[in-house]
């Protein structure tokens, strides 16, 4: 078997920079670097920029431009939306799902720790929320419920208008972390009733280090960077000028091209499923198998680590994951397997591939020639006693 490319599948951590969008941040860092705020006819172009950047947000979640508040990232934004909307609320109490992603579920742990009340709704075994869950949850004073859009590993998407609506129906305020979901699930924060949603430019194929924050006008929220009057007073520090200007770029580019994209990568990731599934014995797809997002494939492998399949994989040329980024490094259990009753005998094999814009039918074909060879070579050597039949190839 020859290794002869690059095969990236672990779009969910992070994608490549597009080329468009390159482009377009590049005079920002030379010719017009004026600060947004100095009054003088550099500041005013830069400050342009800017403004333009943050209607191209606005547009594609069909909010106003004067709701959205650029930051360094989603995890800014999660931080920032869960501590701001408890600190200026009198009910000290949120609700988050089971298996958000560690930005807020370690936000929560802190607020927890400093006399917050947390409580976690359930999910299934597709990772979707229970609403009889959230209802019941519900009965006492709330101030804040934040339920991701789309999960970070398994992929499911979630119910998040009908979620919405029940938050709304009880005052209380809803907010969605939307970084993955954002170029795959269309949003519309005004018909969907949505008081907050958190996105970060390193997912759709714009800079690393610039995200955005939508707060629903007359939201009580209070400041969380303090230190200068950018963002109307809500959010201190210079603007990153190069980067928001390559956000407001990539956005502009997921309008565009964004169903063109998905309808061939949802070909890719049922394809993919199909070829492991009919390929590979001793599997198991997480995750809800069609209201998932259109590039995410999480299988967990029975018999061996997750973390072995990645490594050999990488020295194959095929990059892939165990789940998050942000604690792939922590060799533990994942939090959202155990939240949605994965095996035992399953939840220590877990792969997440996420397909990109670049990746093609024959890489996808490689890659699962690479898991035959991988798990015939690890399930020859492990310990576990795989109880099943292995046909020849595997």
């Amino acid at each position: 078997m020859a290794f002869s490319k690059e095969i990236y599948l672990d779009n969910a951590a992070t994608t490549y920079c597009n080329g468009e969008v390159f482009y377009a941040m590049q005079p920002y860092f030379i010719t017009n670097y004026g600060n947004p705020n100095s009054l003088h006819s550099v500041g005013y172009a830069a400050r342009e920029a800017v403004e333009k950047a943050r209607a191209s947000v606005a547009k594609i979640i069909n909010a106003d431009p004067d709701e959205i508040y650029f930051t360094s990232g989603a995890t800014e934004a999660n931080n920032w939306v869960i501590k701001g909307i408890v600190s200026a609320s009198p009910v000290k109490r949120i609700l988050i799902s089971a298996i958000e992603h560690p930005s807020i579920t370690e936000s929560a742990r802190w607020l927890s720790e400093n006399g917050i009340e947390v409580e976690y709704i359930k999910v299934d075994e597709n990772g979707i929320i229970s609403i009889p869950d959230l209802l019941a949850k519900l009965s006492k004073p709330t101030c804040l419920v934040s339920v991701m859009t789309a999960n970070h590993e398994v992929g499911t998407v979630q119910y998040i208008n009908t979620i919405a609506n029940i938050c709304s129906q009880n005052n209380v305020y809803f907010h969605t972390d939307a970084t993955q979901a954002l170029e795959s699930v269309h949003i519309n924060v005004k018909e969907m009733d949505i008081t907050a949603l958190s996105l970060s430019g390193h997912k759709i194929y714009g800079p690393k280090g610039v995200g955005a924050l939508y707060i629903k006008r007359g939201t009580r929220i209070d400041t969380f960077m303090h230190g200068g009057h950018q963002e109307d007073g809500m959010r201190g520090g210079t603007y990153n000028l190069p980067a928001i200007v390559g956000l407001g770029k990539a956005v502009e580019i997921c309008m565009r091209d964004g169903n063109t994209n998905n309808v061939r990568m949802k070909q890719l990731r049922d394809y993919f499923i199909k070829e492991i599934e009919s390929k590979i014995q001793g599997v198991k797809l997480n995750g809800h198998r069609t209201q998932r997002l259109s590039n995410n494939v999480n299988f967990s492998f029975k018999g061996v680590t997750g973390e072995s399949v990645v490594a050999m994989l990488d020295v194959m040329g095929v990059r892939a994951s165990t789940g998050t980024a942000s604690t792939s490094e922590v060799l533990s259990r994942s939090y959202v397997l155990q939240a949605i009753g994965v095996n035992d005998d399953y939840i220590n094999g877990a792969v997440r591939f996420t397909i990109g814009r670049a990746t093609t039918k024959e890489d996808i074909d490689f890659t699962v020639d690479c898991l035959i060879v991988i798990l015939k070579k690890l399930r020859t050597l492990s310990p576990i006693n795989i109880k099943m039949e292995v046909p020849e190839n595997v």
